[in-house]
């Protein structure tokens, strides 16, 4: 099997069309690769240094869109460490960090004990974006993303909120994130085009959102698939459905992780994996999943 290298093999299929270098996130184009960040503030992180090489490596590899939220920490008092490594990653990389996309989410929290909080009621949306605002230094923020809905919240309430975030101008642009078909279609009615992205969980080894991958498509919606390689401390076997992945990779001369997010990106037009990394070599590995075709023969055997 071959392993993330420093190195990437770039790989272009035969029979079908050459990957897109750019993808449509609203009004904007975006790398068809993003950086998860997550992995950098949270249990298991690496040190700063670490973390920030990390950054510059995914925009050295013209990656353009990096996905945060205010809950990506690891300690109760660290609330949002993640947004604030990655202003201090793209202030010291230099002018041309001004073409990166930075996604951030409010919602949810971490107490400390590993666990996670929803919190959907609107006054604490907009608290939390102004904290984001503030964190990232911005007058405006990118795409701003509800992290889950709250079961205790009435939907649309705080859909409610992020409109009139929207409409007073702290953000460019809306996504959602962790949702059904059927809250979709009400945060379309909503939000109308302030609505882009859609971001769930969707991997090799996790399918279960197809229908909302294939409404967002239907739609012209951005798709982010969160933990598109298995998860933290899972990607090497890609969640456990990285059998044929690893062949298909051996074949190719890539790694395993490769093949999975270019599998992703031919699942649609509208996908934008968001992989998580700790590491620069790996991010690099990812980013270059947008130069890998894969042929229908071997999307076939992926399906």
């Amino acid at each position: 099997m071959t392993t993330r290298t420093d190195s990437p093999t770039l790989t272009t299929g035969t029979d079908s069309p050459t990957a897109s270098t750019t993808r449509r996130l609203g009004t904007v184009r975006t790398s068809p690769i993003g950086l998860g960040a997550m992995p950098l503030s949270v249990e298991g992180r690496p040190d700063a240094d670490r973390a920030v090489a990390t950054v510059h490596a995914a925009l050295d590899a013209g990656i353009t869109l990096i996905d945060t939220a205010d809950s990506y920490h690891w300690h109760a008092d660290e609330y949002g460490h993640n947004e604030e490594l990655i202003a201090r990653a793209l202030a010291s990389y230099g002018p041309d960090a001004d073409r990166v996309l930075v996604a951030t989410k409010g919602g949810r929290g971490r107490p400390g004990d590993g666990s996670w909080t929803v919190n959907g009621d609107p006054a604490h949306l907009k608290r939390a974006c102004e904290g984001s605002l503030r964190r990232l230094g911005v007058e405006a923020i990118g795409l701003y993303q509800q992290h889950h809905p709250d079961r205790d919240v009435p939907y649309a309430d705080s859909l409610g909120a992020i409109r009139e975030l929207y409409e007073e101008g702290k953000i460019r642009a809306a996504g959602i994130s962790n949702v059904d078909v059927a809250q979709v279609r009400l945060a379309r009615e909503i939000l109308g085009e302030a609505l882009v992205s859609v971001q769930n969980e969707y991997s090799p080894a996790v399918r279960t959102h197809q229908p909302v991958l294939d409404l967002c498509t239907e739609l012209g919606l951005a798709f982010l698939p969160w933990s598109p390689l298995g998860g933290i401390g899972r990607s090497a076997e890609l969640g456990g459905a990285g059998v044929e992945f690893a062949a298909i990779a051996a074949e190719r001369g890539v790694s395993p992780q490769r093949v999975a997010l270019a599998w992703l990106l031919a699942a649609s037009p509208v996908t934008i994996p968001i992989p998580g990394s700790s590491r620069p070599e790996t991010i690099r590995d990812s980013a270059a999943a947008a130069e890998l075709v894969l042929s229908r023969d071997e999307m076939a055997r992926l399906a």
